[in-house]
């Protein structure tokens, strides 16, 4: 049974888009709502990656944690709660609203400024013209609009090195 090549399209959007979604229907775990969470024990690490054994910051929120998740509270919730609780600090990325917006957009802005610069740089390099014109001889009819004052006085002293 051969399926017509709509029928093919469709099923593969479905299948792609399933594939993509997946995340956003599965249950978040303890590692999933611990990365979004910096550790406040001054390791600057997230609560996941901790490297304190015995860290008096991270392994207790962890079953803290694992608690919220076993109540149904999702990913969202409990990095909402611990947000409230501890203030932007406990956030391992800055938020994408207010002044954090700045935080996103910067490096993206000066970059792109940055890029800019060297471009228009290289174009003004590359069409300079020189100020005198290049050549081996270098006679008084190549120089534009001197003065005859100037005129005469270059003459006279290419006269008197040769």
């Amino acid at each position: 049974m051969r399926l017509a090549v709509g029928t093919r399209t469709f099923a593969a959007c479905v299948a792609l888009t399933l594939f993509i979604a997946a995340p956003a229907f599965a249950k978040a775990t303890v590692d999933d709502v611990s990365q979004g969470l910096t550790c406040q024990c001054g390791c600057g690490l997230t609560v996941a990656n901790c490297n304190h054994p015995e860290c008096s910051f991270s392994v207790p929120l962890r079953g803290e944690i694992s608690r919220m998740l076993d109540q149904g509270m999702d990913r969202a919730a409990i990095i909402a709660i611990y947000r409230a609780k501890f203030g932007e600090k406990i956030l391992s990325a800055p938020t994408t609203e207010g002044f954090n917006l700045l935080a996103w957009v910067m490096p993206f802005f000066a970059l792109v400024v940055g890029g800019g610069f060297i471009v228009m740089m290289l174009g003004r390099w590359r069409h300079e013209t020189p100020s005198l014109p290049l050549g081996s001889e270098m006679g008084a009819e190549r120089i534009p609009a001197l003065d005859s004052r100037l005129r005469e006085k270059l003459d006279a002293e290419v006269k008197r090195l040769l």
